[in-house]
């Protein structure tokens, strides 16, 4: 079985479930009734999906939304590689539309504080979870950049100078 989430992909709401062996199907058509929902209006919920389908727009989209959570990963990186990102680390490889780090304690809400939004994965371990999505532009993934930026230099503020003044 396959779910293809339509809200993530464009769609106002409407995921599907595509089986892939008809033998898994087995119930499938009682528990959809049971466990998840199943409109009156269905035909409009399934012409979003229609439309995604077409000319590969699901495709194009989720590439763009891959393609700006590599941008994020991208930008991090170069940042922690140059000692600009204090206390940043990747807790998972990036492999689709997710990026997934651990931040010091306090910075992912002075970060959601400044409107941006996103969950935590672990909060034990201060790990969060950022998504991309079809509708994620440079810009977004550049303030957020510049974001985490400003929140991790506040975090941990340079060393100040003790030497005494010549």
């Amino acid at each position: 079985m396959l779910s293809f989430g339509g809200t993530k992909n464009g769609a106002m709401l409407g995921e599907a479930i595509v089986v892939l062996e008809p033998e898994a199907s087995e119930g499938l058509k009682y528990l959809r009734k049971l466990n998840m929902q199943l409109s009156s209006k269905m035909r409009f919920v399934s012409a979003q999906l229609v439309a995604l389908l077409d000319g590969d727009l699901y495709l194009r989209n989720a590439s763009h939304a891959n393609a700006m959570a590599s941008r994020l990963r991208d930008a991090l990186d170069a940042g922690i590689a140059a000692g600009e990102l204090p206390g940043l680390s990747f807790t998972q490889a990036t492999q689709s539309n997710g990026v997934f780090a651990a931040l010091p304690g306090g910075v992912a809400d002075r970060l959601r504080d400044r409107g941006f939004k996103f969950y935590d994965w672990d909060a034990a371990r201060g790990e969060v979870r950022w998504m991309c999505s079809f509708d994620t532009t440079e810009h977004d993934i550049d303030a957020f950049v510049t974001g985490i930026r400003e929140e991790l230099a506040r975090a941990h503020p340079p060393p100040s100078d003790t030497r005494a003044a010549e």
